[in-house]
């Protein structure tokens, strides 16, 4: 039993030191059937349950301003799979085995096609890093069967608002809790004025909208605009550093006096190249210099050291925020099959639904869903390229039920509405 608890112990580890320290305990103590169910299985006379997850991914070797900007091609994958054989590692001991079931799809290719064969095969959990119209395409093909979703890629606003699901919970954080973690920084600085550079396309303005939202919600105040063509043209030429050094300052001239610069560039058509170019010094946030998300690949407080390690092992990189949200979507479910010590669907999706549901991810504290929209609770990480720079909610910023809830939609502000 010692060393059961001791192999347990370093798998939880992975998680959190409190599920280390809760799980074992509820293994030797909590009923005489888990203990036996544990021996039964170290004998090899109970056969393994099995819990199939699903992860549904498109991907494209997208270009980026800097090649360092590339996303690597497991980005999401990678975290998944870890994230599996940590649900292993614990769900051995309840007799669990998790089946990884992953489907990586080209732009454009039939998201439901995929997702309709993965539940025909008894999938009944799938992770998804899609467009977030795939990804409703997605959950309301899966309500049909009963099925949960975990988004765990797309940041819509609207699909925690007005198109939210009951079947859809959202693993990645929304573009407003990205943009209200920011803005919490900005103002705790005290740097209230704002000027906004923004990007033509329909990414770049829904970024730009959360930051006008969040700059009303916190008391910043926008002074000036710009909106910066996509002209096309090559990314990388000889002469490109010097015409970006002489016309980005010439673009941001007439710009009135600011504390910051925010870029709303998540089309990477100009971003990269704003920091160290503008007209006045002047510090750079947004999707470019200090940016917001859910992880960093410096990360190592909380216990972060940890995953950061075991990921650079397995996938031979650091691990960034999809990572994280993949291996946080695959986590939520290997818990909720240990705490429940079942692999019946309807047991465990009341757990992950109800009100005694945590998850740990390296952030300091265990994670919630908000009732309202199924949206995890999470902090902010924001960072430059090589460090973590803080963590929002920032101190001073109150809430009556949760501090993390001043991130994003909160529920007075909710237009979700489930259909059951």
């Amino acid at each position: 039993m010692l060393k059961h608890f001791a192999k347990l112990a370093r798998a939880t580890a992975t998680g959190s030191v409190l599920l280390a320290l809760v799980s074992a305990p509820a293994l030797m103590f909590a009923s005489p059937g888990t203990a036996q169910a544990a021996a039964a299985n170290a004998a090899g006379e109970k056969q393994m349950q099995e819990v199939k997850i699903g992860y549904l991914r498109t991907y494209e070797r997208t270009l980026a301003l800097s090649v360092l900007d590339i996303p690597p091609e497991d980005i999401g994958l990678a975290g998944a799979k870890v994230a599996i054989a940590d649900n292993d590692t614990t769900g051995s001991f309840l007799g669990q085995k998790f089946t990884f079931v992953p489907v990586t799809l080209a732009p454009g290719e039939d998201a439901v096609a995929a997702a309709e064969t993965m539940l025909g095969d008894g999938v009944h959990y799938i992770v998804t890093d899609l467009s977030a119209e795939d990804t409703l395409k997605v959950a309301d093909l899966a309500e049909k069967s009963g099925a949960l979703v975990l988004n765990a890629g797309a940041e819509d606003d609207r699909l925690r608002q007005e198109d939210c699901r009951s079947n859809m919970l959202h693993i990645a954080p929304s573009r407003a809790m990205l943009t209200d973690g920011l803005a919490q920084y900005l103002m705790w600085k005290q740097w209230r004025d704002w000027a906004l550079v923004e990007g033509e396309h329909p990414a770049d303005q829904a970024f730009a909208d959360d930051l006008k939202r969040a700059a009303t919600k916190f008391g910043g105040k926008i002074v000036g605009e710009k909106v910066f063509e996509d002209k096309g043209g090559a990314r990388a030429t000889d002469s490109g550093q010097a015409l970006v050094q002489r016309q980005i300052p010439v673009f941001l001239q007439d710009l009135p006096d600011h504390d910051v610069l925010l870029v709303a560039d998540e089309s990477e058509v100009f971003g990269t190249y704003v920091p160290w170019r503008t007209w006045i010094p002047r510090p750079v946030a947004g999707t470019a210099g200090l940016v917001p998300g859910s992880w960093h690949p410096a990360s190592e407080q909380w216990g972060g050291a940890q995953i950061q390690n075991r990921f650079e092992k397995a996938a031979g990189r650091r691990m960034q925020s999809k990572d994280m949200q993949a291996w946080t979507a695959v986590r939520v479910i290997g818990e909720a099959t240990s705490r429940t010590q079942s692999v019946d669907p309807q047991k465990v999706d009341a757990y992950i639904k109800g009100p005694d549901f945590t998850v740990a991810a390296f952030k300091g504290q265990r994670l919630t869903f908000r009732d309202w929209n199924w949206q995890l609770r999470q902090p902010v990480l924001l960072g430059e390229e090589n460090s973590v720079v803080t963590a929002s909610p920032q101190e001073g910023f109150l809430h009556q039920v949760s501090e993390l809830d001043t991130l994003g939609f909160d529920r007075p502000e909710t237009k979700c509405v489930f259909k059951d």
